[in-house]
């Protein structure tokens, strides 16, 4: 088997296998939260829970590949626009990467330069959110964006508050819609390489 044969499998692989990793880790992070609760910065902890939080979501959105099932079949007429390639990018390095990156900040350099997780937590609640309401049905991740990120952001923006300057809550939520913009821009060019849905 040649290089891009063994890349092909660990994708494969990966693609199969992150979605339950979530899972457990999740469950193991939302453990070790009351022991952590104690110690760390009320901020820092809340911004902590951003990771279990996106976690969940990650896990109801998804689980057997649904997501991505979703937005090719209903927003881009059965083109493969969004990649099974570029859904482990966005939801590994980027989003856990993001997460863990806005913890460290938070702990070390004072909550607000944690900002871009709540924000990227409510953006993606309202995406999920508009969605819903524009086709006026379930999209995969809807209910988590509900029930844990619209609340949890915005408790975790009430709680930095006006702690954190006007520069810090710009740079936060530039940050977050700049992370979405470049998903946005990624699939529209993809889409473009594939050319126009079947009529």
């Amino acid at each position: 088997m040649g290089s891009t044969g063994r890349r092909l499998v660990r994708l494969d692989w990966l693609a199969s296998h992150w979605v339950a990793g979530a899972g457990f880790m999740a469950a193991a992070l939302l453990a070790l939260a009351p022991a952590l609760a104690g110690v760390v910065p009320a901020a820092a902890f809340l911004i902590l829970l951003h990771s279990p939080a996106y976690m969940v979501h990650q896990v109801e959105e998804h689980a057997g590949d649904r997501f991505r099932a979703f937005v090719n079949t209903r927003l881009f007429g059965g083109r493969d626009g969004l990649s099974v390639a570029a859904v482990l990018v966005i939801n590994l390095p980027l989003v856990w990467g993001l997460n863990l990156a806005a913890f460290y900040a938070a702990l070390l350099a004072g909550p607000a330069a944690g900002l871009v997780a709540p924000y990227a937590m409510l953006v993606n609640g309202v995406i999920h959110l508009a969605a819903g309401l524009r086709l006026r049905a379930y999209n995969p991740g809807l209910a988590t964006a509900l029930l844990v990120f619209l609340p949890l952001g915005g408790v975790t923006l009430w709680e930095v508050g006006a702690a954190a300057g006007a520069a810090a809550h710009l740079a936060g939520l530039g940050l977050a819609l700049a992370l979405h913009a470049a998903i946005v821009l990624h699939i529209g060019r993809r889409l473009a390489r594939l050319g126009p849905r079947a009529a």
